[in-house]
């Protein structure tokens, strides 16, 4: 029972988020709604008893790909100007879009049989993807990390007031 509240929970806080993020006229909420967003997603992999998916969810999409885009909202000054008119006239087309995509996406998983069948987790996942981090991927995780240092330190250089 306590699985159930907490899955619907998660769940409402990843949709709330998300509807929030499409919702939101000011884009500097939207983008804060985004991060409420992830961190559902997150917890939704805690409860998959993915706790290294979740850890990732919160590095990776919280940390840095959300601190990025609030740093580019934070850059670009004209849209945090509180009179920037940041409302689409064209919103009648996306949402229509958005409604078919909806019921051709419910069509399908509808039609799919699902079936439950009980696996065992296989017994070396983790040793191996923690191996393939340390051997093969170590080279391009540091290249990619030390870029996105250096992304967040240009971009409080050229950020801060003078």
């Amino acid at each position: 029972m306590g699985m159930q509240i907490a899955f619907f929970l998660f769940s409402l806080i990843a949709i709330v988020g998300a509807i929030l993020v499409v919702t939101t006229k000011r884009l500097f909420h939207s983008a804060l709604a985004l991060v409420l967003s992830f961190v559902g997603v997150a917890g939704l992999y805690i409860l998959l008893e993915a706790e290294f998916l979740a850890a990732l969810q919160i590095l990776i999409y919280v940390g840095a790909i959300a601190i990025l885009i609030l740093f580019a909202i934070m850059l670009t000054r004209h849209l945090m100007d509180p009179k920037a008119r940041a409302f689409n006239e064209q919103w009648w087309v996306a949402a229509l879009v958005a409604g078919f995509l909806f019921l051709v996406l419910m069509a399908m998983i509808l039609r799919v049989p699902w079936p439950i069948k009980a696996a065992a987790v296989p017994e070396n996942v983790i040793e191996g993807l923690g191996s393939s981090f340390v051997g093969e991927y170590l080279v391009p995780f540091e290249v990619a990390s030390v870029l996105l240092m250096a992304a967040l330190i240009g971009a409080i250089i050229i950020a801060r007031e003078r």
